[in-house]
């Protein structure tokens, strides 16, 4: 995939319904069971880049082909509309003006870690063994960010719910990647997914800021693949020149999907989010990510694995662990961000 983090991290705390408005019930259950659903696009995406990076044999490469279809399908989308082609253009200058801090325009190196990690490691870790780990390492971020203010104008104490959350997170990862801990090399590939959602859960706040200078979300999202790309592709011309690298187009067409797919899920999320609020929308997705990760590991021919036991239960302590990261804290009151 073309990595965009869903709009909410797990640690994130609940919206209330805009005033005047109540969702039904059973339109709330219709609600969540199709957030379960866009969440497995992700996995979905995973397996994409996964297959892609096995079949031209090089992460790099594979991570450059994803963002690169995602940037392709950005500028088509960004520059088709006067206001935001008017607005993306303006964006050298707005760099040149420190108006913003200059971190904010690097968020799309995120997204490119985690697109690097898929195209690495999804083929010998499995859909469901990444997911996991990148997960984890988003709902400790969460909690990390939320602490320090980053993603939103208060502090979130680090209330026990939020720190058992933490360890759960940790304890999915280990009890996923426990079958494979006799292959050489195993627990720095998991890790690799992991160190990845720690960078991504701060991706969203870097994200929103360049969307409010600009005054468009597609802008920040279109410059976050352009960054992304940019990196990527630099990052392999200086190893194709020294001769450490290869690269080859697949001629599989599905496997340039990984950008729409990307595409589509960030779509889904901004359209559900409106009607679930952003603790249900989380959990949700991460719910849809992990178990459509699991059902992907069975039935892909390209890069699936034997689902063991401790994966499903790994699975299930994550999805555990999300829910209750994203408790908010009631007990603690917020520490205004200074």
């Amino acid at each position: 995939m073309t990595y965009v983090p869903p709009p909410a991290p797990p640690a994130v705390r609940a919206e209330p319904q805009a005033a005047g408005r109540s969702v039904r019930p059973a339109t709330t259950a219709l609600l969540v069971v199709a957030t379960v659903l866009a969440g497995t696009l992700s996995p979905l995406q995973a397996t994409v880049n996964g297959a892609l990076g096995k079949t031209v044999d090089d992460g790099n490469a594979a991570a450059v082909i994803s963002f690169g279809t995602g940037l392709i399908l950005m500028a088509v989308i960004v520059f088709a509309r006067p206001t935001t082609r008017r607005q993306a253009l303006g964006i050298p200058e707005q760099i040149r003006s420190g108006r913003l801090g200059w971190w904010n325009w690097l968020a799309g190196l995120c997204g490119g870690a985690v697109v690097l990690s898929e195209g690495i490691t999804v083929g010998a870790l499995g859909v469901a063994v990444f997911q996991i780990s990148l997960v984890s390492g988003l709902i400790i971020s969460g909690v990390i960010c939320d602490r320090l203010g980053v993603t939103s104008g208060v502090k979130q104490p680090l209330s026990p719910p939020r720190l058992l959350g933490a360890l759960l997170a940790i304890a999915a990862t280990a009890l996923a990647i426990a079958p494979t801990f006799h292959v050489p090399g195993t627990v720095a590939l998991a890790l690799l997914p992991f160190a990845a959602g720690l960078l991504a859960g701060w991706q969203p706040a870097g994200n929103a800021a360049v969307a409010d200078s600009t005054g468009s979300m597609l802008v920040s999202i279109g410059f976050n693949f352009l960054v992304g790309f940019t990196v990527l592709l630099a990052g392999l011309l200086v190893r194709l020149a020294l001769g450490g690298a290869h690269f080859a187009l697949p001629g599989t067409w599905w496997m340039y999907t990984g950008g729409a797919l990307g595409l589509l899920s960030i779509g889904l999320m901004a359209l559900l989010v409106r009607g679930l609020g952003l603790l249900l929308l989380g959990l949700s997705s991460v719910a849809g990510q992990l178990l459509g990760s699991l059902i992907l590991d069975g039935v892909s021919t390209s890069v699936g694995q034997t689902v063991h036991l401790v994966t499903v239960i790994g699975t299930v302590l994550a999805i555990v662990a999300a829910g209750i990261a994203m408790i908010p804290s009631r007990s603690t009151p917020a520490v205004s961000r200074s």
